[in-house]
């Protein structure tokens, strides 16, 4: 079991990452919430030794997206909220910004995956297949197919 400090320091550390991956994946605060909270307790109750500090945000990244798919999954949830809940929200966003998230929620889960990762997180191609323990062309394949569906939706320009 890891210290309160530990947990503390991690809280700060990954908690605007951990609620963002989940808002993608669950579009509710109240299951965000949820999972937010049983991330951190995973996080306080394990005994996983990190590398790095890549290797511990990897970790956070791969546990918060396999609880939302098992919340997702789960018998139990049998009520949905509208995409239009969500961006009712109190939140400091452009319409442009609307636009792009509205894009981006609509694609399938394995494309918003890589997509949060690449262009929110910043990770690479190979960063993103070791966090999703995929193969690297999968993931450059799963992002073309994002880019070309995005362009699509919002009327991109074709040699972006």
């Amino acid at each position: 079991m890891r210290s309160e400090q530990e947990a503390n320091r991690a809280i700060e550390r990954y908690a605007d990452t951990v609620r963002r991956i989940c808002m993608i994946h669950l579009k509710n605060h109240a299951d965000t919430e949820d999972i937010f909270q049983n991330v951190f307790l995973k996080y306080v109750l394990s005994t996983a030794v990190f590398e790095n500090e890549e290797h511990e945000k990897a970790w956070f990244i791969r546990v918060t997206i396999n609880a939302c798919r098992d919340l997702l999954k789960s018998f139990f949830r049998s009520r949905t909220v509208s995409l239009d809940t969500l961006l009712d929200q109190p939140a400091e966003l452009t319409q442009e910004d609307h636009t792009v998230l509205e894009a981006v929620l609509a694609l399938p889960p394995k494309y918003r995956d890589v997509v949060y990762l690449h262009y929110y997180e910043g990770y690479t191609a190979p960063q993103i297949g070791q966090i999703l323990k995929k193969n690297v062309n999968t993931i450059y394949t799963l992002l073309g197919r994002a880019k070309q569906a995005l362009r699509e939706t919002l009327g991109g320009d074709d040699d972006a």
